[in-house]
């Protein structure tokens, strides 16, 4: 890469509080890091809900707010949080040329008329007439258009003032990692000098509850933290996050004196079929790219969703590194934030940039051993992904000295 880039501003939102030093404290100082987690939303299947915010200190306007769904005033909350934390809020001329890059989930299901339109289903006579009509009168034209997770992006570029380019990615945790990578390429390449990149998922949507659980993805009953989960058949537990940073090329960052957090060394995405096999050696090629043997071992930040055939995967890999010298410890996210689908990855960059940023690291929850303590400096943490349903992906994040 021609031009390093730097981790400049991240704001983060979760079920364990809000901004960077919420987090530190939770997973880092608190002498037993406990999860979040509401049982009660949608039995058997837990989530980590989003802690209360004050929406009117970063979208000041209630017009702004009500056009918004919930999940969308989270993703812009979250970037209003990195843009602050980045000391660019309000400079017009920087925003002017920092290009916006969201992960986005879809837009959030009218649970009411969904409900009214299958209860008349049965009795229609008609029942595909039926569904037509009340997917063209019921389900409207402007109401589908509000959904668009594009426009997570321009709400950003209209509260926040963000008026460079924008690019939306759309859909599970492969999203994030490759709006991660495009940013970075593009800085690498001299197509950007300075990015707004992340995303945002919100856990309490019954519809998005239903969807996982159709597919066999969840975690039922109480909490367990990720590789606990594998000898009891696995499952991830969804939460809410908003996870945005601010990456910038080191001679813009110089030149405006901003904050360091850490240097982003590399981004690498694939998909597989998922066939067994599949998740090791994507993240096998992943690794050897990003952080290859005959180097000082990396420390990992996982997440692993907890979703077995993939997670276990994950694990096995993970332990032969280790075995290998070429990581020394792992810790899996998820087992604290839950499964943030499109913004799992930024929010685990994040983490990994500020842990880099303190010179500390966070401490386990992990009970079956895997996750063994860290004592030193952590100087390189690599971040891993792997998607509940597919997309792999991978990061390299190093100290600023």
């Amino acid at each position: 890469m021609a031009r390093e880039v730097w981790v400049t501003g991240i704001g983060l939102v979760s079920s364990l509080g809000e901004g960077l030093d919420a987090h530190w404290q939770a997973l880092a100082e608190a002498e037993r890091p406990a999860p979040k987690v509401d049982l009660e939303f949608t039995p058997p299947f837990g989530i980590h809900p989003l802690v209360p915010l004050n929406l009117d200190s970063q979208i000041p306007k209630k017009s702004d707010q009500r056009q918004m769904e919930a999940w969308q005033r989270l993703g812009t909350y979250a970037a209003g949080l990195a843009l602050s934390d980045a000391g660019i809020a309000g400079n017009l001329d920087i925003l002017g040329h920092t290009h916006v890059v969201v992960a986005a989930d879809g837009g959030e299901r009218d649970v009411p008329t969904d409900t009214a339109i299958l209860a008349g289903l049965p009795t229609a006579a008609d029942p595909s007439g039926y569904l037509n009509e009340h997917l063209t009168n019921d389900l409207r034209p402007t109401l589908f258009l509000a959904q668009l997770p594009n426009l997570v992006a321009g709400n950003i570029s209209i509260v926040h003032k963000v008026t460079g380019s924008s690019r939306t990615f759309m859909g599970e945790e492969i999203a994030g990692a490759s709006a991660m990578e495009i940013a970075w390429r593009r800085i690498g390449a001299s197509q950007g000098d300075i990015f707004l990149v992340g995303g945002a998922c919100l856990a309490e949507r019954k519809d998005s509850v239903l969807n996982c659980a159709l597919g066999g993805t969840l975690w039922a009953g109480e909490h367990k933290p990720i590789w606990e989960r594998l000898e009891a058949g696995g499952g991830a537990m969804l939460g809410s996050v908003g996870a945005f940073l601010i990456l910038e090329a080191r001679e813009h960052a110089e030149a405006r004196g901003a904050k360091r957090y850490a240097r982003l060394l590399d981004v690498e995405t694939d998909q597989s079929r998922r066939r067994p096999g599949d998740v090791a050696a994507k993240l096998t090629r992943q690794l050897d790219i990003i952080a290859p043997a005959g180097q000082a071992p990396v420390s990992v930040l996982s997440a692993a969703t907890g979703v077995a055939q993939a997670t276990r995967e994950e694990r096995d890999l993970l332990a032969q590194l280790i075995a290998a010298g070429r990581v020394d410890t792992v810790r899996a996210t998820g087992s604290m934030l839950g499964t943030a689908t499109s913004a799992t990855f930024p929010a685990t960059a994040g983490l990994a940039a500020l842990a880099l940023s303190r010179g500390g690291f966070y401490r386990s929850v992990d009970t079956t051993g895997f996750e063994t303590p860290k004592a030193d400096k952590p100087t390189r943490i690599a971040v891993t992904s792997a998607g509940m349903w597919r997309g792999e992906g991978s990061a390299l994040f190093a100290a600023i000295e």
